[in-house]
């Protein structure tokens, strides 16, 4: 079976003598290594410019650019590629301090041609060596960046793995990932630049490398799933013309099926930078992994704003209850989540405590009685009112998604001392979620409006608040709370938000 020019390795041969670039060429060239030849180091550093080579073979001195500066220039211009350097007897220090600054061997002349072959090819399979154990580093890295994909819910934390992926495996300039905007368009998610220019804060923003035309983009994934280009045609992918010229660009869709979610793109704008065949599939992979958790990242998503309108549905239905308790539920949750964050619990606990305190009066759509009477309640009617936790712990039961929220709704009426109800809890018995409703529900009902008496004044019921603390309250909780409500609510008058007079 014959090996192609694109699998053989490639030589450049670099020296200002015709014969000694004929004859490794021509030996070279019968070992099965594609060759080419250039007389001086500035003819090279054109080749190196428009073609890729595994190893290249310098003479050290010649004219216009000797070996010692073409050796600095290709670490720039081919960085994959290993240097040998030819030298007579007279400069092998000059050689030997070549190999200092890079070069991976020299050859003395005058040479053998074994020697040369033998020196190319030890060169040839180090660099393969390094390429597999690079490749066997990139199958581990795909395989964790699979897990972390399959592993996440959250939108967020996937496009995040996507695009650190994309700059630090494929080693782009830029990425950005697109997606599909539910209205038969598509929209910039996300636009990452690597931390060596954000060190350097080198186009911070970005703004200098362009913005990408997503119609182009759109129509090159209808007739194609790959995209890896380097050259002049790249401009039409831009709909603004980068300030620094792109070099190399790399695509993949995110498809689920036949639809198109949206694509990464990975841009690279360092010269000698361009992607390869092995860097394409691994980034199909990712996006191959990346669109299916999106997708459920999305129905998530869906499911998480159902939930949300749920409770927001449930809490409406309780406040239409009596006209007095209208925005009730919404003020707990608010005054909840103001002392949950006070105390120090994390985003996610808050958000719980808040969607909890929505639903704090949910059971009293159970009790069928007139809870905003005139007048005080009869004992009956107060033995039917203590129902209502154990209501709402039954209607959020068979919910459940719903089931964190039982806790705050199930408890919020039982006291520190234990005289509470339905269970009679004490002290740090009683969950926490609960402990703060209790005290956000009980400042609330004091600075509003009911049928059987007007609104206490805030000074009233923040006294109030102190002077049952370590019995009906939490002391730490309802200390947090009035601690820090008055510059709480300075902030919300400032925002234009109404605060209890």
């Amino acid at each position: 079976m014959t090996t192609s020019n694109e699998e053989r390795p490639r030589v450049l041969i670099v020296d200002d003598e015709k014969f000694i670039r004929d004859i490794l060429a021509d030996f070279l060239g019968m070992e099965g290594y594609v060759v080419r030849t250039a007389e001086d180091g500035q003819a090279a550093l054109s080749e190196l410019n428009h073609a890729h080579y595994d190893l290249v073979i310098s003479d050290l001195k010649m004219p216009r650019m000797g070996g010692i500066e073409l050796l600095e220039q290709i670490g720039t211009a081919a960085p994959n590629a290993l240097t040998v350097i030819m030298t007579g007897f007279g400069t092998v220090e000059t050689a030997i301090d070549a190999m200092k600054r890079g070069a991976y061997d020299y050859i003395l002349k005058p040479f053998k041609v074994e020697e040369v072959i033998h020196v190319v090819q030890r060169g040839l399979e180090k660099q393969r060596l390094a390429a597999e154990n690079l490749r066997l580093k990139e199958a581990l890295s795909l395989y964790k960046v699979s897990e972390a994909i399959a592993a996440s819910l959250s939108l967020e934390e996937v496009l995040a793995t996507v695009g650190d992926t994309a700059i630090h495996e494929i080693h782009g300039d830029l990425a950005s990932t697109w997606l599909d905007d539910g209205e038969g368009g598509y929209f910039e998610r996300q636009r990452l630049l690597p931390p060596k220019h954000l060190r350097a804060g080198v186009m911070k923003e970005a703004t200098g490398f362009g913005t990408f035309a997503h119609a182009a983009f759109v129509e090159h994934f209808a007739q194609d799933n790959n995209l890896l280009e380097v050259g002049p045609r790249l401009g039409r992918f831009f709909e603004k013309e980068p300030e620094v010229p792109v070099q190399a660009l790399l695509a993949v869709p995110l498809r689920m099926k036949t639809r198109l979610l949206g694509w990464i793109g990975v841009a690279s704008f360092t010269k000698s930078k361009r992607f390869d065949e092995g860097q394409r599939k691994m980034l199909s992979i990712v996006a191959s992994r990346a669109a299916a958790a999106i997708e459920n990242a999305r129905l998530y998503e869906d499911l998480r704003a159902t939930f949300q309108q749920t409770i927001e549905g449930l809490a409406k239905a309780i406040d239409k209850m009596d006209r007095y308790t209208a925005g009730h539920s919404d003020r707990v949750a608010t005054y909840a989540m103001y002392l949950a964050t006070r105390l120090g619990l994390s985003p996610e606990q808050i958000e719980i405590v808040r969607q909890s305190a929505l639903m704090h009066d949910i059971g009293k759509l159970g009790c069928v009685l007139n809870l905003n009477k005139p007048g005080k309640l009869t004992q009956d009617e107060y033995e039917q009112f203590k129902k209502h936790p154990g209501y709402g712990r039954d209607i959020l039961e068979p919910i459940k998604f719903l089931h964190p929220l039982i806790p705050g709704v199930h408890l919020h009426h039982e006291r520190w001392d234990g005289r509470g109800y339905p269970l009679g809890l004490k002290g740090n018995d009683v969950p926490l979620m609960a402990r703060i409703i209790a005290v956000a529900d009980t400042y609330d009902a004091m600075t509003s409006d009911r049928a059987y008496r007007r609104a206490l004044p805030h000074e009233v019921a923040v006294t109030e608040i102190e002077r049952c603390s370590s019995t009906q309250f939490d002391p730490e909780v309802s200390h947090s709370f009035c601690e820090g409500l008055d510059d709480y609510r300075e902030s919300e008058v400032a925002k234009g938000n109404k605060v209890p007079e």
